[in-house]
C-alpha cells in the first residue's frame, strides 16, 4: 500500500482479512431478520424528514455534477447497459462462483452478484428494527429496497446527486413507497453537501459510488455529521492501490480518462475517513470475488467480450487497483 500523502507517515488503518462470501449467500428469510426485535409497534419512531434539494423539472443535472457523470446517469442511463443487467449498476460479488462450474453464467447469476455485493456491505452493520440507514449514491434505489426487505431497517434514505436517478428510484420503488412511506425516502443532493439533519441516521453505506466523488474528504465529514454517536459506516468500491495508477489507469480504462471516475488511492480514502473523525477504519480487499468472475460473465457474451470493462481484470492482475470493503464507526459520544 502507498502512504496517505507524500509528507506524512502511512495511516495505520487496520487491514481486515479477505472475506470469502456474504452471509448465507442469499436473502434473509422474510419475517426473521437477524438481530431484529420482535415488536415493531413498540419501537420508537426515529424517522427524520430531511431538507429537500431544489427540484429540477427539466431533468438537468445539478450544476456541480461533472459532465460525464451527468450524461452517464442521465440520458445514457447506465442501468440499461447489458453489462449491468438488473439495474443495480455494480460489478457484483461472486464468491459463490465455484458452485457454477461447468455451465455458462446467466443474467440471473449476474443479478445475484449485484445483490450479494449489497448483502456483503449490509452484513457489516447491526440492524435493530428502529435503526435508520442512509445509502449515499443510491441510483435507482434497488439497494435501498433490498435493505428494507432483507435487513429490516426501521427506515432507509436514498441520496443521489442526479435528479434523473432520483426520478427512477421513485418510479422503481413506487409500490414500496405507497405501502409504507415512513420507511423509505429518496433525496436529491451531493455526497459532500448532504441536505440532511445532523445525527439523523444510524448507518451510512455506499455501494460502488465513491469512485465518482470528487471531494472524498467532504463526503467523510458529512458522514460523520449525519451519523448518530456510535453509528456505523460501510463503503464498497474499486480504488487504486499504488500512486502509479494515477497515470496508468486513464490509459487503460476510459472512465478514468473521460472524467466519469476519479483515481482515488485506497490509503487516501482511509486517511480521509480517519481525518474526518471516524474510528476503527478497516480496509478489506475483496477483488478476488469481483474481477475474475465479472470478466468471465463478460467473456461468455459475444456482445460484451470485446468491450473495455474487461480491462478492469488487467488493472487488478497488474496491481493497479482492487475492490475494497471499508468499514468504520462514528465516535461513541
Amino acid at each position: 500500500m502507498s502512504s496517505a500523502s507524500s509528507s506524512s507517515p502511512p495511516l495505520q488503518h487496520r487491514h481486515a482479512p479477505r472475506i470469502p462470501s456474504p452471509r448465507a449467500l442469499g436473502p434473509l428469510p422474510h419475517g426473521s431478520p437477524r438481530g431484529a426485535s420482535d415488536d415493531r409497534a413498540a419501537a420508537p419512531d426515529r424517522r427524520i424528514r430531511p431538507v429537500r434539494a431544489p427540484d429540477h423539472p427539466d431533468g438537468a443535472a445539478r450544476p456541480d455534477l461533472p459532465e460525464r457523470v451527468a450524461a452517464t446517469y442521465g440520458a445514457e442511463d447506465l442501468s440499461t447497459v447489458t453489462a449491468f443487467t438488473g439495474g443495480f449498476i455494480n460489478f457484483g460479488y461472486w464468491a459463490w462462483l465455484p458452485e457454477l462450474a461447468g455451465r455458462p453464467l446467466t443474467e440471473e447469476d449476474r443479478l445475484r452478484s449485484e445483490q450479494d455485493l449489497y448483502r456483503l456491505v449490509l452484513d457489516t452493520v447491526d440492524r435493530p428494527r428502529d435503526r435508520t440507514a442512509l445509502e449515499v449514491g443510491c441510483g435507482r434505489g434497488l439497494g435501498c429496497a433490498l435493505a428494507l426487505r432483507e435487513f429490516d431497517f426501521g427506515a432507509v434514505i436514498g441520496l443521489d446527486a442526479h435528479p434523473d436517478q432520483i426520478a427512477r428510484a421513485l418510479e422503481a420503488n413506487a409500490g414500496l413507497l405507497s405501502a409504507d412511506p415512513r420507511r423509505l425516502e429518496f433525496v436529491l443532493g451531493p455526497a459532500q453537501r448532504m441536505p440532511l439533519a445532523d445525527a439523523c441516521t444510524d448507518v451510512v453505506y455506499s455501494v460502488e459510488a465513491a469512485q465518482h466523488f470528487r471531494d472524498l474528504a467532504g463526503f467523510a465529514r458529512e458522514a460523520v455529521r449525519v451519523l448518530r454517536p456510535g453509528g456505523q459506516f460501510a463503503l464498497a468500491t474499486f480504488l487504486a492501490r499504488v500512486p502509479e495508477a494515477v497515470r496508468v489507469l486513464p490509459e487503460l480504462l476510459p472512465p478514468y480518462a473521460n472524467g466519469l471516475d476519479v483515481t482515488h488511492l485506497v490509503d487516501d480514502v482511509a486517511a480521509a475517513l480517519d481525518g474526518a473523525g471516524l474510528v476503527d477504519v478497516a480496509v478489506t480487499p475483496i477483488g478476488d470475488g469481483v474481477w475474475e468472475p465479472y470478466d468471465r460473465y463478460m467473456a461468455e457474451r459475444p456482445e460484451l467480450r470485446d468491450k473495455w470493462p474487461r480491462q478492469y481484470l488487467t488493472a487488478y492482475q497488474t496491481g493497479l487497483l482492487d475492490y475494497y470493503l471499508i468499514t468504520a464507526a462514528a465516535p461513541a459520544g
